[in-house]
């Protein structure tokens, strides 16, 4: 290991090196990440996956960087010009990408004009010219260099003047320096094209637009990468040219004075104006959108959690409700396990007269002879309808019954999958994707997990994010989130037990040719008999894999077989004979002496108290309904309950019972101002807002998290913050707490 790059990762996290250290050999070990997280807490004393992938990714940078770097001197050492100072420079770097602009001077180029003078011998002569020779004539040195290629004066100082120019643009530190003074002056300005199509006027606000590169939001960066991608707009950047050709021109010449003066000012604007500037601008372009890249598959990564963890309703019979038009609603009812029992179909909504009294009944007959509890509604077309149709059914008949409105993005993607057919060969793709749908509330987890993350819809600008990076993104995401719940060993399916520790899709199929062949596992150990599932994938594996009722009561709980021993001492000698008393009372003073570590001992004695805890219980559930909303109801000002269905960087936008979502921006989510919106609300977060603007027409509603009198009070201390009341002095040191305090103070309350 390389202690260098393990001090450094210690430092960025602010743990100890021991941390590091330990973490990279039980990854080096084959270990899993999740595996590393639950159960061997001893050893990294506590990091959590997130912590222990960005260990493992940092080290692999690090070590491919310094790589790089012992590369990039060899091949300049080889050219014998390799001095201190370079040497410096690159060890100094802590991008890739900087001592890429380091060696840039050195690599070998494809045909450019410099590289076809310094072919043709013109190399001395810009050395010459460099060397900013104070007399002498420029001419008659040119003269020396005339050749077949070269054949007069002319050529020559143009050829010299070519390789100045490349000279100019790698300047490796030069091009640093001017990238972060257009990145922190410069401003992007975009226009719509001539020829732009752009019907829905969907890019309308970056038609005539500019912004301070500095200030650009991520999600106004991926709406200008796409308007560019399709042709609506063209991108430019403004700054200072003239500042920056000045400072070139300085960088070459200092304050020397040379007959060649003109010719290298010459050079320097075009090195400068034709090769340097365009290659800064696509570079910042570049970090400009992977950036935000990087931040909407954070996004995605952080919404999908939420959505993976929401609590599941057990113990409940549910109608999943698929809403549709002409083509009807597709009926559903699963059991408590998710075994669907019945599917039907009604058509209450037909483009041409209605069936809506007898929808009414085939519904009423489907809850009482099911006992149905809960009716999941898909949110797609017809969703608003399905609502009102329920919710006044519940009403007529009284009905003992709640309903939920479920996202169903994904829904038809799993109902045309091979295992969607394997399991209900007899359905149609429609039927098929009202039992998922009635499973989303019943175990969210095991439902959406058989659906690519990525058609799932909590997400923005997805289809412009790098595939590789998103996918392994998600796949970290799915990780956390099945390890972090556990599985059932007897009722789990293989998209769920392929994501489980030290399993993949071939162990994951064993596992379930064994349940078919064999029943019911009733011990943990069993798991040694499945095919292709040897005793390292049994270590990373077991302790995810609950057996409810099997021959081992510890196979219920999450304490891996490692610890049973451990685990069952403790129970011996605080006298516990059975799972799951939460008043249990634990002698700490005896406990030590079994020599086990804290975070073992709390986990051991968590599983203990509370064997069959769920992860996902810590979180809000769906928000069950049973009553209709209408934008014609809603008055500003107005509060109401509802769940957060998307987070995005200029808000959230959040389900109350409309046909179209309301959209909280960021600026009503918080008294504070330039917040995250990840960092106030989640998917699935159960949330009050208030009405803050209503536009009928167009069936759009603006929310808030802030109620209209904190928005107003928030909105009038930071004017006053802000006053010209305020010295420049006074404006720095008041705090946003003490402007409301005066605020408040001067209108007596």
């Amino acid at each position: 290991m390389n202690e260098e790059i393990i001090i450094r990762i210690a430092e960025e996290l602010k743990i100890e090196k021991g941390q590091v250290e330990n973490t990279l050999t039980l990854l080096e070990e084959g270990n899993t990440v999740p595996f590393i997280a639950r159960y061997r807490k001893d050893m990294t004393k506590n990091l959590d996956e997130e912590q222990i992938i960005y260990i493992q990714k940092q080290y692999d940078y690090q070590n491919k960087l310094k790589e790089r770097k012992e590369d990039v001197l060899r091949l300049i050492e080889e050219q014998g010009k390799l001095t201190e100072e370079i040497r410096a420079d690159v060890e100094k770097c802590t991008k890739l990408s900087q001592v890429d602009d380091i060696y840039k001077p050195y690599a070998q180029k494809k045909k450019t004009r410099a590289g076809v003078a310094i072919k043709n011998g013109l190399e001395p002569l810009a050395n010459w010219m460099l060397a900013l020779p104070k007399e002498g004539n420029l001419e008659e040195e040119a003269n020396k260099y005339l050749n077949e290629e070269v054949v007069d004066v002319a050529s020559a100082i143009q050829g010299a003047k070519d390789i100045i120019a490349e000279v100019v643009s790698d300047n490796a530190k030069q091009r640093w320096a001017f990238k972060d003074y257009i990145n922190d002056t410069g401003v992007i300005v975009t226009k719509i094209k001539k020829d732009a199509k752009d019907e829905k006027k969907v890019y309308q606000n970056y038609y005539d637009y500019s912004e301070k590169i500095k200030t650009l939001a991520d999600h106004r960066i991926m709406a200008i990468d796409r308007a560019e991608k399709e042709k609506v707009i063209a991108v430019s950047f403004s700054y200072d040219v003239e500042h920056l050709q000045n400072e070139a021109y300085k960088n070459i010449v200092k304050d020397n004075s040379t007959i060649v003066a003109n010719e290298i000012r010459e050079a320097s604007d075009d090195g400068t104006t034709r090769l340097l500037f365009p290659s800064i601008e696509r570079e910042i372009r570049s970090d400009l959108s992977e950036r935000a890249q990087m931040k909407s598959i954070e996004i995605f990564s952080t919404n999908l959690e939420k959505l993976l963890l929401q609590p599941p309703l057990k113990g409940r019979i549910v109608l999943g409700f698929d809403p549709g038009y002409y083509n009807g609603c597709k009926l559903a009812v699963v059991d408590e396990t998710g075994k669907m029992l019945t599917v039907t179909k009604i058509y209450p909504f037909k483009k041409e007269g209605s069936d809506v009294e007898p929808s009414k009944k085939v519904l009423s007959k489907l809850i009482k002879d099911y006992h149905v509890e809960i009716i999941a509604i898909g949110n797609g077309t017809a969703s608003r309808e399905s609502e009102k149709l329920i919710a006044e059914l519940i009403q007529e008949e009284n009905l003992d019954v709640n309903y939920a409105i479920v996202s169903e993005a994904g829904a038809s993607v799993w109902s045309a999958q091979e295992a969607a057919r394997e399991e209900f060969p007899d359905m149609a793709v429609e039927e098929r994707s009202a039992v998922s749908i009635g499973r989303r509330l019943l175990d969210p987890l095991a439902e959406l997990i058989k659906i690519d993350p990525k058609s799932i819809g909590v997400g923005q600008y997805q289809h412009d994010l790098p595939p590789k990076a998103l996918n392994e993104r998600l796949d970290e995401a799915i990780m956390k989130c099945v390890n972090r719940t556990g599985a059932d060993l007897n009722t789990a399916s293989q998209e769920l037990l392929t994501h489980i520790s030290g399993l993949n899709s071939a162990t994951a199929k064993e596992i379930i040719n064994y349940r078919n062949e064999n029943g019911k596992f009733t011990n943990r150990k069993q798991l040694l008999e499945v095919k292709k599932l040897g005793p390292k994938a049994y270590t990373q594996c077991a302790g995810f894999l609950r057996i409810i009722d099997g021959d081992e009561p510890l196979d219920k709980t999450s304490i891996h077989p490692e610890s049973y021993e451990i685990a069952k001492e403790i129970m011996k000698i605080c006298n516990i004979t059975e799972l799951g008393e939460e008043s249990i009372e634990f002698a700490e003073d005896k406990i030590k002496g079994l020599g086990v570590d804290e975070y073992t001992l709390k986990d051991i004695e968590d599983a203990i108290r509370q064997p069959l805890r769920d992860y996902r219980d810590q979180f809000e559930g769906a928000l069950l309904k049973s009553d209709v909303l209408e934008i014609s109801d809603l008055s500003i000002g107005d509060k109401l309950s509802g769940t957060v269905r998307n987070v995005v960087d200029f808000g959230a936008f959040v389900d109350i019972g409309l046909h179209e979502d309301g959209l909280v921006h960021v600026s009503r989510m918080s008294k504070q101002r330039n917040i995250n919106p990840n960092d106030v609300v989640s998917v699935n977060d159960i949330v009050d807002v208030w009405v803050h603007d209503i536009d009928e027409e167009r069936g759009r509603v603006s929310l808030s998290l802030l109620s209209p009198q904190e928005l107003s009070e928030r909105d009038a201390a930071y004017k006053y913050h802000k006053s010209k009341k305020h010295t420049k002095k006074e404006k720095k040191e008041v705090t946003m707490d003490e402007a409301m305090a005066k605020l408040m103070a001067r209108f007596g309350k």
